[in-house]
């Protein structure tokens, strides 16, 4: 065992009058222990959170949106030419509009999407969130069948319908007459019941199919289409390159720029937490600061004496600096591994629950990131090495003849 080393943990387990000195030591263990396993927490939480609503939003909505200037009339062409735009794996066309929906339960203002059955799978998420039924229930059985409409489980909970039962919807845009303007009014049968995850789509949106949709809004054509990338980082040079590959009569915008405002929100307050909470660590470091230079004056005949056995300053330096060191080493492995612990249970217990319609989530997720672990631990440990510095340097320059003048 090194000499420093040895010197070191022999002061740390202090005994008798040294009793005080090793109670601050621990205070200072403790505090960085603390302090690590509320900054992994914390960054845990805001990481998973983030990913969370990440996943929810591109589950319920697409990675890329396609326009085009008058309109698009054939969307299966224009389905087609995009699928051939590289890392686009899925393509499909989308109509947009408000709908009044009128049970005898209730009524409801919803935004509805005329899509196609057959392609929507391929962008988002739907057909694996449905409740009951299917996304190809929306195909009208036969000519005189009542047309399809899918609604999430906390809309039908609103309206108290179920699947097979018949609703009013209700568009703006009318037909004119003699008496003016006169709203649009459509029946459709509730065909499927789904469940995104997002408070948003499950209460107030719903899937048509786009000649219902067309009928409904008095369109002929279809007003974007929608696109899945093979990842979603590179959803954004996607977005950027259909212009340029199929003609400046495209505009594209992709989901990171669409929610660009909630998710700086979520970093800015990731950011502020981490700074807000990193202060316990600084706390402990002033404890450590502490410790060492009640520990310097505590021992300055040690000191003295080790000098004049021969013993280096440097040698004396790095005597407190380990023992500094070894607080810090042992606060953090004890925080990282607390926090590692207690970010497993709440995740997997799903413990803390929340309200779905104020955070668009049921629970709080936690999720550690590699990186955030790593940056939390050495900068812990490098708080605690800089806390070393100036009681190390005092011990060092401790001048043997007045530390023993007076023994």
């Amino acid at each position: 065992m090194p000499f420093e080393l040895f010197i070191a943990l022999r002061y740390l387990l202090a005994r008798r009058k040294q009793t005080f000195i090793s109670l601050i030591s621990l205070i200072s263990t403790l505090g960085v222990a603390v302090g690590v396993m509320a900054l992994i927490i914390a960054l845990a939480l805001m990481t998973g959170l983030q990913g969370e609503l990440r996943d929810r939003i591109l589950g319920s909505a697409a990675h890329v949106y396609v326009w085009k200037t008058g309109g698009i009339e054939d969307y299966q062409a224009e389905v087609k030419a995009m699928r051939a735009v590289p890392r686009v794996i899925g393509a499909a066309p989308a109509i947009l509009g408000k709908a009044l929906v009128s049970t005898e339960g209730g009524d409801a203002f919803i935004t509805f999407k005329g899509v196609d059955p057959l392609l929507e799978p391929d962008v988002t998420d739907i057909q694996r969130t449905m409740v009951q039924g299917r996304v190809r229930d929306l195909i009208p059985r036969g000519a005189e069948d009542v047309p399809g409409l899918l609604i999430g489980r906390g809309l039908a909970t609103q309206l108290r319908v179920e699947v097979g039962d018949t609703v009013t919807l209700t568009t703006p845009q009318g037909t004119l007459s003699p008496m003016g303007m006169i709203p649009r009014v459509r029946r459709a049968r509730v065909a499927g019941i789904y469940a995104l995850g997002l408070y948003e789509f499950d209460s107030a949106y719903g899937f048509i199919t786009l000649d219902f949709a067309k009928r409904l809004m008095g369109k002929s054509t279809v007003d974007l289409i929608q696109l899945k990338v093979d990842d979603i980082y590179a959803a954004p040079a996607v977005a950027d390159g259909i212009p340029d590959r199929l003609g400046a009569n495209y505009v594209a915008q992709d989901w990171s720029d669409m929610n660009r405002q909630l998710f700086s929100a979520l970093w800015l307050e990731k950011m502020a937490i981490s700074i807000t909470i990193g202060l316990i660590v600084a706390v402990a470091a002033l404890n450590i600061i502490a410790s060492l230079i009640l520990l310097v004056m505590e021992k300055s005949r040690d000191i003295a004496i080790l000098k004049t056995m021969g013993t280096s300053s440097a040698r004396i330096m790095r005597i407190f600096m380990m023992q500094g060191l070894i607080i810090g080493a042992i606060g953090t492995t004890i925080g990282a591994a607390g926090g590692l612990a207690l970010c497993y249970v709440l995740d997997r217990y799903r413990v803390i629950q929340i309200p779905m319609d104020v955070y668009q989530v049921s629970y709080v997720p936690f999720v550690v990131e590699p990186f955030d672990f790593v940056v939390v631990v050495v900068a812990a440990l490098a708080i605690c090495f800089l806390a070393t510095l100036y009681p190390s340097r005092q011990a060092a320059r401790l001048d043997p003849v007045q530390a023993l003048r007076f023994e």
